[in-house]
């Protein structure tokens, strides 16, 4: 069978890999426009402040080690049309400007995400920069060397991750938030609260509620940053407004929804039979809402795509859906998240309530043990666990790989509230933590008149 692949991004990398692992026989020809294979925009953070000698280093793989394991890859080539009904791609070498064109069988669109660009005009002046793909991240780690002065436009991770790295490297650092509260997508405001009161602390300047209306040349070496509160003078500003599928390729041949995203069905099949997808470029099952959302986390990318590179050959493995589970180190405080929030439930729909433990981790005998918070959200209506978010100083966010898995698996509060976890000193209390932020929830319930416990498994 012939398989082409559109887009080595982290998704495509793993189809790759899967394929030629489990079904060498196939002919698989790998189409992507860069030379450089599933860069980790994390890359930019990690090598600002040390963490990574060479932001090369980040590559998780290269053309030359993809060739080695079986495939034909062209990279450089740029695809620029598709035709589902001959089952033909036609790219172009953008070393020899030569067209050509291919044939497949089945296709897997992996082509990833852009950096999405707010209506603000100058917004293409040459002291603003991205940040998503491996030359966008060089050009940012270069400038940032050279400039003391930064804006950051946007506060979700990317924004808040190099404003740290950013500071911590020596910069000076303006922050412009569009909303009320940075991390606002990820967090309820408490936890969004103490991440600005940490930023400030080490001397990030925050703007809430500011909106960014122009870039503008201010001096041969500095840009004026114009919003509806004022003027900044900067050196440079980089824009983190978040990222849009990179599908307008296949517009007018495969369903999408309102984003862009590509939809697929429970095997990572597009409306084409022939055509599979994974990655940022799709929408993805959301089992918090049982919907289908926008979430471009590597994450979801690297699950789909060995997903993907198993339907392909039939459809045999459907995807589980995700809880969008993430974490955010911040000025030595450790903050993760999964599922929905308790803004983002109501938002819904949902009935939803949450619950907190504030307390320590392990017990109070220790020499040292650190305060945590957490925070859980449930539906009162069936009592079902929806999201959980927590914050400490001790890095305790495997935890929240542990509620992702409660949420996948439908389970309620009571089942939280005594499952089973080890008891070492060195490690937890004799009710873990989460045990005890469930415990409260059905205490919370009990005395609204809702003291049924409800459990998912019962002998």
């Amino acid at each position: 069978m012939k398989v082409i692949i559109i887009g080595c991004t982290h998704a495509g990398l793993v189809a790759a890999q899967e394929i030629l692992a489990t079904h060498p026989e196939t002919q698989l020809t790998i189409y992507e426009r860069n030379n450089n294979f599933s860069f980790s925009t994390d890359g930019i953070f990690l090598s600002l402040n040390k963490q990574v000698k060479k932001l090369e280093n980040v590559f998780v793989s290269s053309p030359d080690k993809i060739r080695k394991l079986g495939a034909v890859v062209r990279e450089n080539h740029t695809v620029l049309r598709v035709d589902m009904e001959r089952h033909q791609v036609r790219a172009v070498d953008m070393k020899k400007g030569k067209v050509l064109v291919d044939h497949y069988d089945k296709l897997i669109i992996t082509t990833g995400a852009n950096v999405r660009l707010p209506a603000i005009a100058g917004i293409d002046n040459r002291r603003v920069l991205l940040c998503k793909n491996y030359l966008q991240a060089k050009n940012v780690y270069e400038m940032t060397k050279a400039n003391r002065r930064i804006a950051i436009v946007g506060a979700g991770y990317a924004g808040v991750e190099l404003a740290e790295s950013l500071t911590q490297n020596g910069n000076e650092v303006q922050l412009f938030q569009a909303q009320k509260r940075v991390l606002n997508n990820y967090f309820d405001p408490e936890s969004a609260d103490l991440a600005v009161k940490l930023l400030q602390e080490h001397g990030v300047t925050v703007h809430l509620n500011t909106h960014v209306k122009e870039f503008a040349d201010a001096g041969a070496t500095t840009i004026r940053v114009t919003t509806e509160s004022g003027q900044f003078v900067e050196e440079m500003a980089i824009v983190c407004t978040g990222f849009i599928p990179n599908t307008k390729l296949f517009t007018g041949q495969l369903k999408m929804e309102r984003h862009g995203a590509l939809i697929l069905n429970e095997y990572l099949q597009t409306s084409h039979p022939d055509v599979y997808a994974a990655g940022d470029c799709t929408a993805v099952y959301f089992n918090p809402l049982k919907q289908t959302i926008y979430a471009p986390f590597g994450t979801n990318a690297v699950r789909q795509g060995l997903l993907v590179a198993r339907n392909v050959f039939g459809n045999c493995e459907p995807y589980m859906g995700t809880q969008s589970t993430s974490v955010l180190p911040l000025f030595g405080y450790h903050f993760a998240t999964t599922g929905l929030t308790l803004e983002t439930a109501k938002r819904a729909g949902l009935n939803a309530l949450r619950a907190d433990y504030k307390g320590i981790w392990r017990p109070p005998y220790m020499p040292k043990t650190d305060p945590v918070t957490v925070s859980l959200v449930y539906n009162r209506d069936n009592r079902k666990i929806l999201g959980l978010q927590l914050h400490s100083k001790q890095d305790i966010t495997q935890a929240v790989n542990t509620v992702s898995l409660a949420i996948q698996n439908n389970n309620t509060i009571d089942d939280l509230a005594l499952v089973d976890m080890f008891f070492q000193p060195n490690f937890s209390r004799p009710f873990n933590y989460l045990n005890l932020v469930a415990q409260n929830a059905v205490t919370q319930e009990r005395k609204h008149g809702f003291g049924q416990p409800r459990y998912t498994h019962l002998y």
